[in-house]
């Protein structure tokens, strides 16, 4: 069964950061045109260079279920859940050890694209001989994510390649609770 608590936090959390962005830039964020990479997130056009977005929830179901069989190897039940609530860009948040990024899929295309990354990050793990887990976030460091423990759904930040060193919350729910959004001087606002 689905953690529809999770569900909540985020869809809570991506309100809460696109009020406080509007609050400081009188706008919906904004992202750059890329014909290419069409998104259910894309609200109107800003200018000839950006669009304004904002998180969609995700309406048709998405499923782990390919990446599950190719591994053979049951995701947490948060993990599939917090990939399948929203369509986003990652959006920058702050928690009391410092500032990271929450990743999302901006669509259905780049859903199987994250899928591919889990694949290759789970598959990496396994080689390693570590524990499973899953990334849901990045920090301001290269080096270091934050990931999900797919045994008992804590969450982690991890140096990359190496096993879990820090343990951040029991579950991903109180996790994104614990959050407040992060808004920054972004270069697309330099442009504006």
């Amino acid at each position: 069964m689905l953690n529809s608590s999770l569900s909540s936090s985020l869809c809570l959390f991506s309100q809460q950061y696109v009020a406080a962005y509007q609050k400081q830039f009188n706008h919906l964020p904004l992202t750059e045109v890329d014909e290419q990479w069409p998104s259910p997130c894309i609200v109107n056009s800003f200018d000839e260079q950006l669009n304004e977005w904002q998180p969609q929830v995700i309406a048709n179901p998405l499923s782990f279920t390919n990446v599950e069989q190719a591994l053979g190897v049951e995701l947490h039940e948060d993990i599939c859940q917090y990939f399948t609530t929203l369509f986003s860009e990652s959006m920058p948040a702050n928690c009391e050890h410092g500032e990271l990024s929450l990743l999302f899929a901006w669509s259905e295309d780049d859903f199987v694209r994250l899928q591919e990354n889990i694949i290759g990050h789970i598959l990496m793990k396994q080689k390693l001989k570590q524990k499973i887990t899953v990334f849901f976030a990045v920090t301001d460091d290269d080096n270091f994510l934050l990931s999900v423990d797919n045994n008992d759904g804590s969450v982690w930040v991890e140096r990359i390649g190496c096993e879990p060193h820090k343990k951040l919350a029991d579950s991903l729910n109180e996790f994104i609770k614990s959050l407040t959004p992060f808004i920054y001087i972004e270069e697309l606002h330099k442009k504006t």
